[in-house]
């Protein structure tokens, strides 16, 4: 008989009881901050209608990131690669009955096929915060600082930057500037997304064979070294109009140019962004990295029907996040996950013991009982590989008194306790 392999599939994690400690403490800092500016959470399902992102999903990721399936009755489905398009397809189906804006977030399951690398898997997790609705300047600064503050709950305030741009400005250059079709355009922001990794050998041949010149090259360079201030006089459109307002409302709420900035780089892949456009993005030189981002998209709606609703959102992995707190040491040390081990020194002690576990689970405590009897050496050695703080030790002599040893396996301390007073010795030391 062949063995099976122990290692998960490619591109995929094991979480042992360690891992997920860290993946649950990384959701609920997050979640609590989202709760702060009043968003709820939501979840939809893994598999959805494969037509739901051919239509609203970027090309890259339909073409050859998507996982599809055929099901029993024929139908296409697909795993979901994020979680916009069912957000937008929730939405759609209660309309007129949700409350507006709407402020939700999900830390959903996605999967796309890709190759695995830094930062980059095929199963992840990524929390989704969108706004829809409301005016659409203040709309992105209130998603922006909800971004920022996120990253300020994991003490990485000074450690990233917010680069901010427009898609109706970077339209503008590429139609009424360079003159080029909203196809070549595509094929254009492409290559300039890809262009520090591709090499500008084969940068200059993907932009010529999308029918950019060399002198709009030049232009392209000249337009990403300019400041916004010189970008804003020599081209004044609406996605100038809008970052000024939107850069002006930031400062306001105190964001300083250090923290959010203008940067015509960020492009954004999804076909779906037709406004403002942003990235937070590693500063320090051991990760200098984009660790997440996300846009305005105005017409995702519909889809669905004749809705119109704006919104704004991000989405942020949790392989990028973890990568980021442990390159800048902002993980923390977790303590003991076991609060108290109840040994049991013979069976006939069982009532006893499990007395007591009950008495303490009652009082919030997180309680492993032995369930096979053993001497106390190797009950104390078992209860430290749990991790736990305490042991309560069940010695004939004192349980002759109603008390039981309780040791602290930190300090390697010990002293009787009488039985009823040992939630109110253990709590306040936990």
């Amino acid at each position: 008989m062949t063995q099976i392999s122990t290692q998960p599939y490619k591109g995929t994690r094991d979480f042992y009881p360690d891992d997920m400690r860290v993946r649950q403490w990384c959701y609920e800092r997050m979640r609590q901050v989202c709760e702060r500016f009043g968003y709820q959470e939501y979840d939809g399902p893994l598999l959805e209608p494969f037509e739901l992102y051919a239509a609203k999903t970027g090309e890259e990721i339909v073409n050859q990131q998507l996982y599809s399936l055929i099901d029993r009755g024929e139908r296409k489905l697909a795993l979901r690669p994020e979680m916009t398009p069912t957000m937008a397809r929730m939405v759609a189906a209660k309309f007129h009955e949700l409350p507006k804006p709407i402020r939700w977030f999900s830390n959903p399951n996605c999967w796309r096929y890709e190759r695995p690398q830094r930062g980059r898997l095929r199963e992840f997790w990524q929390l989704n915060v969108d706004l829809l609705g409301g005016d659409p300047i203040l709309a992105d600064a209130e998603i922006l600082s909800v971004a920022v503050g996120i990253v300020r709950a994991f003490g990485g305030q000074g450690k990233v930057a917010v680069l901010v741009n427009n898609r109706r400005l970077m339209d503008h250059f590429f139609s009424q500037e360079l003159g080029l079709s909203a196809e070549a355009a595509v094929k254009v922001t492409k290559a300039l997304d890809a262009r520090a990794k591709i090499g500008e050998e084969t940068f200059l041949k993907w932009v010529q064979e999308a029918g950019a010149s060399q002198e709009s090259v030049d232009r392209i360079d000249r337009f990403f070294k300019a400041s916004f201030e010189e970008t804003l006089k020599a081209m004044p459109c609406e996605g100038a109009t809008e970052l000024a307002a939107l850069f002006k409302v930031l400062r306001e709420a105190g964001f300083s140019e250090d923290e959010v900035r203008y940067d015509p780089t960020v492009l954004r892949g999804l076909d779906y962004y037709t406004g403002t456009v942003f990235e937070l993005y590693d500063i320090s030189p051991e990760n200098r990295r984009a660790m997440f981002g996300g846009g305005r998209y105005d017409n995702l709606l519909g889809i669905f029907g004749n809705y119109k609703l704006s919104g704004v959102g991000f989405g942020m992995g949790d392989v990028t996040l973890r990568h980021f707190l442990e390159a800048h040491g902002l993980m923390p040390k977790f303590g003991e996950w076991v609060d108290v081990y109840i040994t049991l020194p013979t069976r006939a002690l069982f009532p006893i013991a499990d007395r007591i576990a009950r008495e303490l689970r009652q009082a919030d405590l997180k309680v492993i009982s032995a369930i096979e009897e053993g001497g106390f050496g190797v009950q104390l050695k078992q209860a430290s590989k749990f991790g736990a703080r305490f042991a309560v030790i069940l010695g004939e002599v004192e349980l002759s008194r109603g008390a039981v040893m309780l040791k602290d396996l930190a300090k390697g301390e010990q002293r009787e306790v009488l039985m009823d007073d040992l939630a109110g010795a253990i709590k306040p030391l936990v």
